[in-house]
């Protein structure tokens, strides 16, 4: 009976070892090397939710195109998996627990987040980690504080100094309302930069209005603001789910002001229920335009719709498919291969774009990027004409 009791005992010792051994060994698999001749990129963004468009955009484009890459053979031999996890647009513990279950599938290359709360929340993790991180839309300047990290995306400010410049140049208005979002980092942000530069370029702004994440329903009271303002134009540094409703709201209330807005605005086209016919005319900044007529953002559509069930990509697709590209280019300059350790692979690629590296993709030519990871490019404004994106 005592050796049998022992043997049990030892049994279960054996067993809770190879237990820990295993959830040990979970901690640090993003810090392991893999086979020689695959390369492991993660991302992680919303794939359900209210910004699940972002974020299935984003996940269809990195696979296009890393199934191109793989097809044409990889890079120098070596080939890309991508690994996606949902975190839902959450700036806490969904989007950690995302980055999480990437390492534990092997991640060495980080393509996102996807939006910004998200990015923030992870940053400094992957900054411990030491893992190269290139997100196609977190677009705020925090996301980019640590060296690791880099953008395909603008950044807000340039957002924002872009859509004054934009609206003054070209005579849009000159009487301005703003209806911003005071507890969103990214609305917050492209709001300080528009606001600053609008009044350097001379803009009149008549009405400065917020709104919070717990009080994004009713914009009456901005709305009605903005019209005792006579306000020509209002400026939407918001997401579409939220634009849809002043929109909805501003016709309710008689008012018929210009509606301009920025990235966060790409996607209202396809709320639920929503009236396209009240975004007529409303005007944004993106880098990328479906309707654009060079080569290749014809064969990038063409490509997406084929793969995607007719779906028209947007400007977060053609983000994602150039980060991926970008992130091959890097691979094949660098000669990296897949049994290098994450941490080996980020030093080299994170020294490697910001020392002379250019890219021409579907959202910019001759894309460079500073060594605080901003990348310099230029915008393209569009219009949405007759339930589609027009180039302006």
């Amino acid at each position: 009976m005592k050796f049998a009791k022992k043997l049990m005992a030892l049994s279960l010792a054996a067993v809770m070892a190879g237990s820990c051994l295993t959830a040990c060994g979970d901690s640090s698999k993003s810090d392991e090397k893999g086979s020689e001749d695959t390369i492991v990129i993660g991302g992680s963004g919303p794939l359900t939710g209210g910004a699940a468009q972002y974020g299935v955009a984003v996940k269809n484009a990195a696979q296009l195109a890393v199934d191109e890459i793989n097809e044409a053979g990889g890079v120098n031999g070596v080939k890309f998996k991508l690994v996606f996890e949902d975190d839902e647009a959450d700036g806490g513990d969904k989007a950690v627990n995302a980055y999480n279950s990437l390492k534990d599938k092997g991640m060495q290359v980080m393509l996102g987040t996807v939006t910004t709360g998200s990015c923030l929340a992870i940053i400094d993790k992957t900054k411990s980690d030491n893992i190269f991180q290139l997100t196609p839309s977190a677009s705020a300047q925090d996301v980019i504080k640590n060296d690791n990290t880099f953008q395909v995306c603008f950044t807000d400010p340039n957002q924002g100094k872009a859509s004054a410049d934009y609206i003054a140049d070209n005579n849009i208005a000159k009487k301005i309302a703003i209806i911003y979002d005071s507890s969103d980092a990214y609305s917050s942000g492209i709001y300080n930069t528009f606001k600053t530069e609008a009044q350097e370029k001379g803009l009149d702004i008549v009405a400065e209005q917020s709104f919070t994440k717990d009080s994004k329903t009713d914009f009456s009271a901005q709305i009605s603001a903005a019209k005792s303002a006579e306000a020509e134009l209002i400026f939407l540094p918001i997401y579409y789910q939220e634009a849809s409703l002043i929109l909805a709201q501003c016709k309710s209330a008689d008012f018929a002001p210009k509606f301009f807005g920025c990235d966060g605005l790409d996607g209202i086209l396809s709320v639920d229920n929503f009236d396209k016919s009240l975004a007529e005319g409303v005007m944004l900044l993106t880098p990328f335009a479906a309707d654009a007529t060079d080569d290749d953002t014809q064969k990038f559509v063409k490509a997406y719709k084929e793969k995607y069930k007719d779906e028209t990509p947007n400007q977060f697709a053609a983000d994602a498919y150039d980060g991926v590209k970008i992130i091959a280019k890097l691979v094949e300059k660098e000669s990296i291969k897949g049994n290098m350790k994450a941490s080996e692979i980020c030093d080299k690629l994170k020294k490697a774009i910001s020392d002379g590296f250019s890219y021409d993709g579907l959202t910019g030519k001759g894309m460079t990027w500073s060594s605080e990871g901003a990348v310099s490019k230029n915008p393209k404004a569009v219009v949405i004409k007759d339930g589609n994106y027009a180039s302006l």
